[in-house]
């Protein structure tokens, strides 16, 4: 007698469930389900039985929330999923989690009664008939998808679920040729998906395809030679990898629809999170939008409600590594996948705009500075310090830009941003030296003067193309060129000025000052001459310091003693009288005997 698993007819619907206008489609990603179940709920150990005991209280916190029980306080009444529960008005994906769990619960069941039989091998029948029991539950759910509420991906998840249960069933029972048929069917299935699927998720897939891979050499040692070809020869007889090579497709196309694949610098990656896929696409018509506005003030408040959006994008992709422990270990160990690269590149837009923004804030500024008057939101006037201190903040961002994961090999990458940040240490050297001519220090100015004239030169031959800054440098160098000359002539008058009359008339000028107070000063000085040359002072100048006090107690002379004059002898060596109190003392007898 054959040993097979019928499928189990549908339950009729239940009557209490209205079915809705519009059925809703879902999507269950069952092998990372049970996967994540499984490593969090006692199979890292390899414990099969707390694993079993989490399905039962899983299934029956989902009966209780989807108010699906199966009995009351007397009477048992069994319920299973239905179609109609799919397409319904309360249509939920969890009641597709229930059939799942129950096939989970079994097999379970089984692994454990595995371990068991190898000192009970009475134990192997009840092994089997937990996997024929889990085998039921994952038809039931397949039959379950022919409501069409499920995506491509859900059924083809649902079909290797339930080729594997039974190829693990055949395999058991020694049926190599089903066995293998089952296992090999689920394998192709995972391999097809894994490639359809981003880069981040793949390796689940990969992982589940290796380790099926030594169950189909054992089927296949246990058949004979050529069984594989001939089992591949009947799989695509059937039409089997036709099939999936379509819905495969098909699953590509709904992940990139649903995932929102993106790509940058030549590189694709999945948006997952909602907030990271939204965002993406709302900074597509943004350029526009800044064109549309009519003042520089409209476009920085765009900028900045695009950087705030920004700011929650990268939070939900940081909260999405954090929760997943396989991303965590591999940022922890420096790799870098599909999802640590679109975190690269949502910091990298937020750096970018806040540049932009950060630019636009500078063309405020100069219009302000040029005109002499305050801000376009009004308060103080516009310095040369303030525009010093934007471009800190844009040399900052910069710094980042260049410091961003997964970007430190890119070598046309680090140029670009290098380009930039030579292009604003040459606006930020030009606005010190501003700051210095307004403090007169001339030397200084002129300094700054030539060496952002160099940054300018060499942004230019690096040519940065972002921001399109090459006629502000060329007219930056202009503008430096008379700058420098001003500040040089300003420097030659203010030297004359504090020369003496003297130095006018061709005489030579006599300082009051040694030569080691103004070695950095070149004048004649033709007492050097002489024979007392004014180099140094030999003799110091007197100067005033506290004496030490001989006598620190000063204050014993002006201390007034209490009169001693009631505690010495008379001559007559008798003690004088000590008044009215002497006399009560004595009366009383509290004086005491003279003695």
């Amino acid at each position: 007698m054959e040993n097979t698993v019928k499928k189990s007819s549908e339950n009729p619907p239940n009557p209490e469930v209205v079915p809705a206008e519009g059925p809703k489609t879902f999507s269950l990603e069952v092998l990372r389900i049970i996967k994540d179940a499984q490593q969090q709920h006692g199979l890292r150990h390899g414990d099969y039985q707390r694993y079993r005991g989490y399905c039962s209280r899983r299934v029956r916190r989902l009966r209780k929330v989807l108010k699906l029980p199966q009995c009351d306080k007397r009477h048992y009444k069994k319920k299973d999923v239905a179609v109609v529960h799919l397409t319904g008005a309360r249509a939920d994906v969890r009641y597709l989690h229930i059939p799942l769990m129950m096939a989970e619960r079994a097999w379970a069941y089984a692994m454990q009664l595995r371990q068991e039989a190898n000192t009970e091998p009475r134990k192997k029948f009840h092994l089997v008939g937990k996997l024929r029991k889990a085998c039921l539950y994952a038809l039931q759910l397949q039959d379950l998808l022919t409501s069409e509420c499920c995506d491509a991906r859900t059924r083809w998840e649902i079909e290797a679920y339930n080729a594997w249960l039974h190829g693990t069933l055949h395999f058991e029972l020694s049926l190599w040729k089903n066995a293998m048929e089952n296992l090999k069917r689920a394998q192709l299935v995972y391999q097809n998906l894994g490639e359809a699927l981003p880069e981040e998720e793949q390796a689940l897939y990969k992982a589940k395809e290796d380790e099926l891979t030594p169950s189909i050499r054992y089927c296949a040692y246990n058949i004979g030679e050529g069984a594989s070809m001939d089992d591949l020869l009947e799989l695509r007889a059937q039409g089997f990898l036709e099939n999936l090579e379509s819905l495969a497709t098909q699953v590509k196309t709904q992940s990139t629809e649903a995932l929102q694949t993106t790509e940058w610098r030549g590189r694709k990656m999945g948006v997952r999170p909602e907030k990271a896929r939204l965002f993406l696409l709302s900074v597509q018509d943004l350029e526009k939008s800044i064109e549309k506005a009519k003042s520089i003030q409209a476009k920085i408040e765009i900028l900045e409600t695009v950087i705030m959006d920004c700011k929650d994008a990268i939070t939900a992709v940081k909260e999405e590594i954090k929760q997943d422990p396989k991303l965590r270990a591999s940022s922890a160990g420096g790799q870098i996948v599909g999802i640590h690269f679109l975190l690269s590149y949502l910091m990298y837009i937020r750096l970018m705009r806040t540049l932009e923004r950060n630019m636009l804030l500078v063309k405020q500024a100069k219009m302000s500075l040029e005109d002499g008057s305050t801000s376009e939101g009004g308060g103080k006037k516009v310095r040369p310090q303030d525009m010093t201190r934007l471009y800190e903040i844009i040399l900052q961002n910069v710094t980042e830009l260049q410091q961003l994961t997964g970007m430190e090999d890119d070598g046309e990458y680090q140029e670009e941003i290098r380009a930039l940040s030579t292009t604003f240490r040459a606006f930020r050297c030009y606005y010190i030296a501003l700051t210095l001519v307004a403090m007169k220090r001339w030397k200084e100015a002129v300094a700054l003067y030539e060496r952002s004239t160099n940054y300018a030169r060499d942004a230019l031959k690096s040519s940065p193309k972002a921001f399109n800054l090459a006629e502000e440098l060329r007219q930056l160098i202009k503008t430096i060129e008379g700058c420098k000359f001003s500040a040089h002539a300003y420097s030659v008058l203010e030297d004359d000025a504090s020369d003496d009359a003297s130095a006018i008339f061709g005489r030579a000028q006599k300082s009051s000052k040694p030569l080691y107070e103004r070695l950095s000063e070149y004048k004649e000085d033709a007492t050097l001459h002489s024979k007392n040359p004014n180099v140094f002072k030999i003799t110091p100048d007197m100067e005033a310091i506290p004496c030490k006090p001989l006598f620190f107690d000063l204050a014993l002379n002006f201390i007034e003693f209490p009169s001693l004059e009631d505690k010495v002898e008379s001559p007559g060596g008798k003690k004088q009288a000590a008044g009215i109190s002497g006399f009560v003392k004595g009366f009383l007898g509290w004086g005491g005997a003279n003695k």
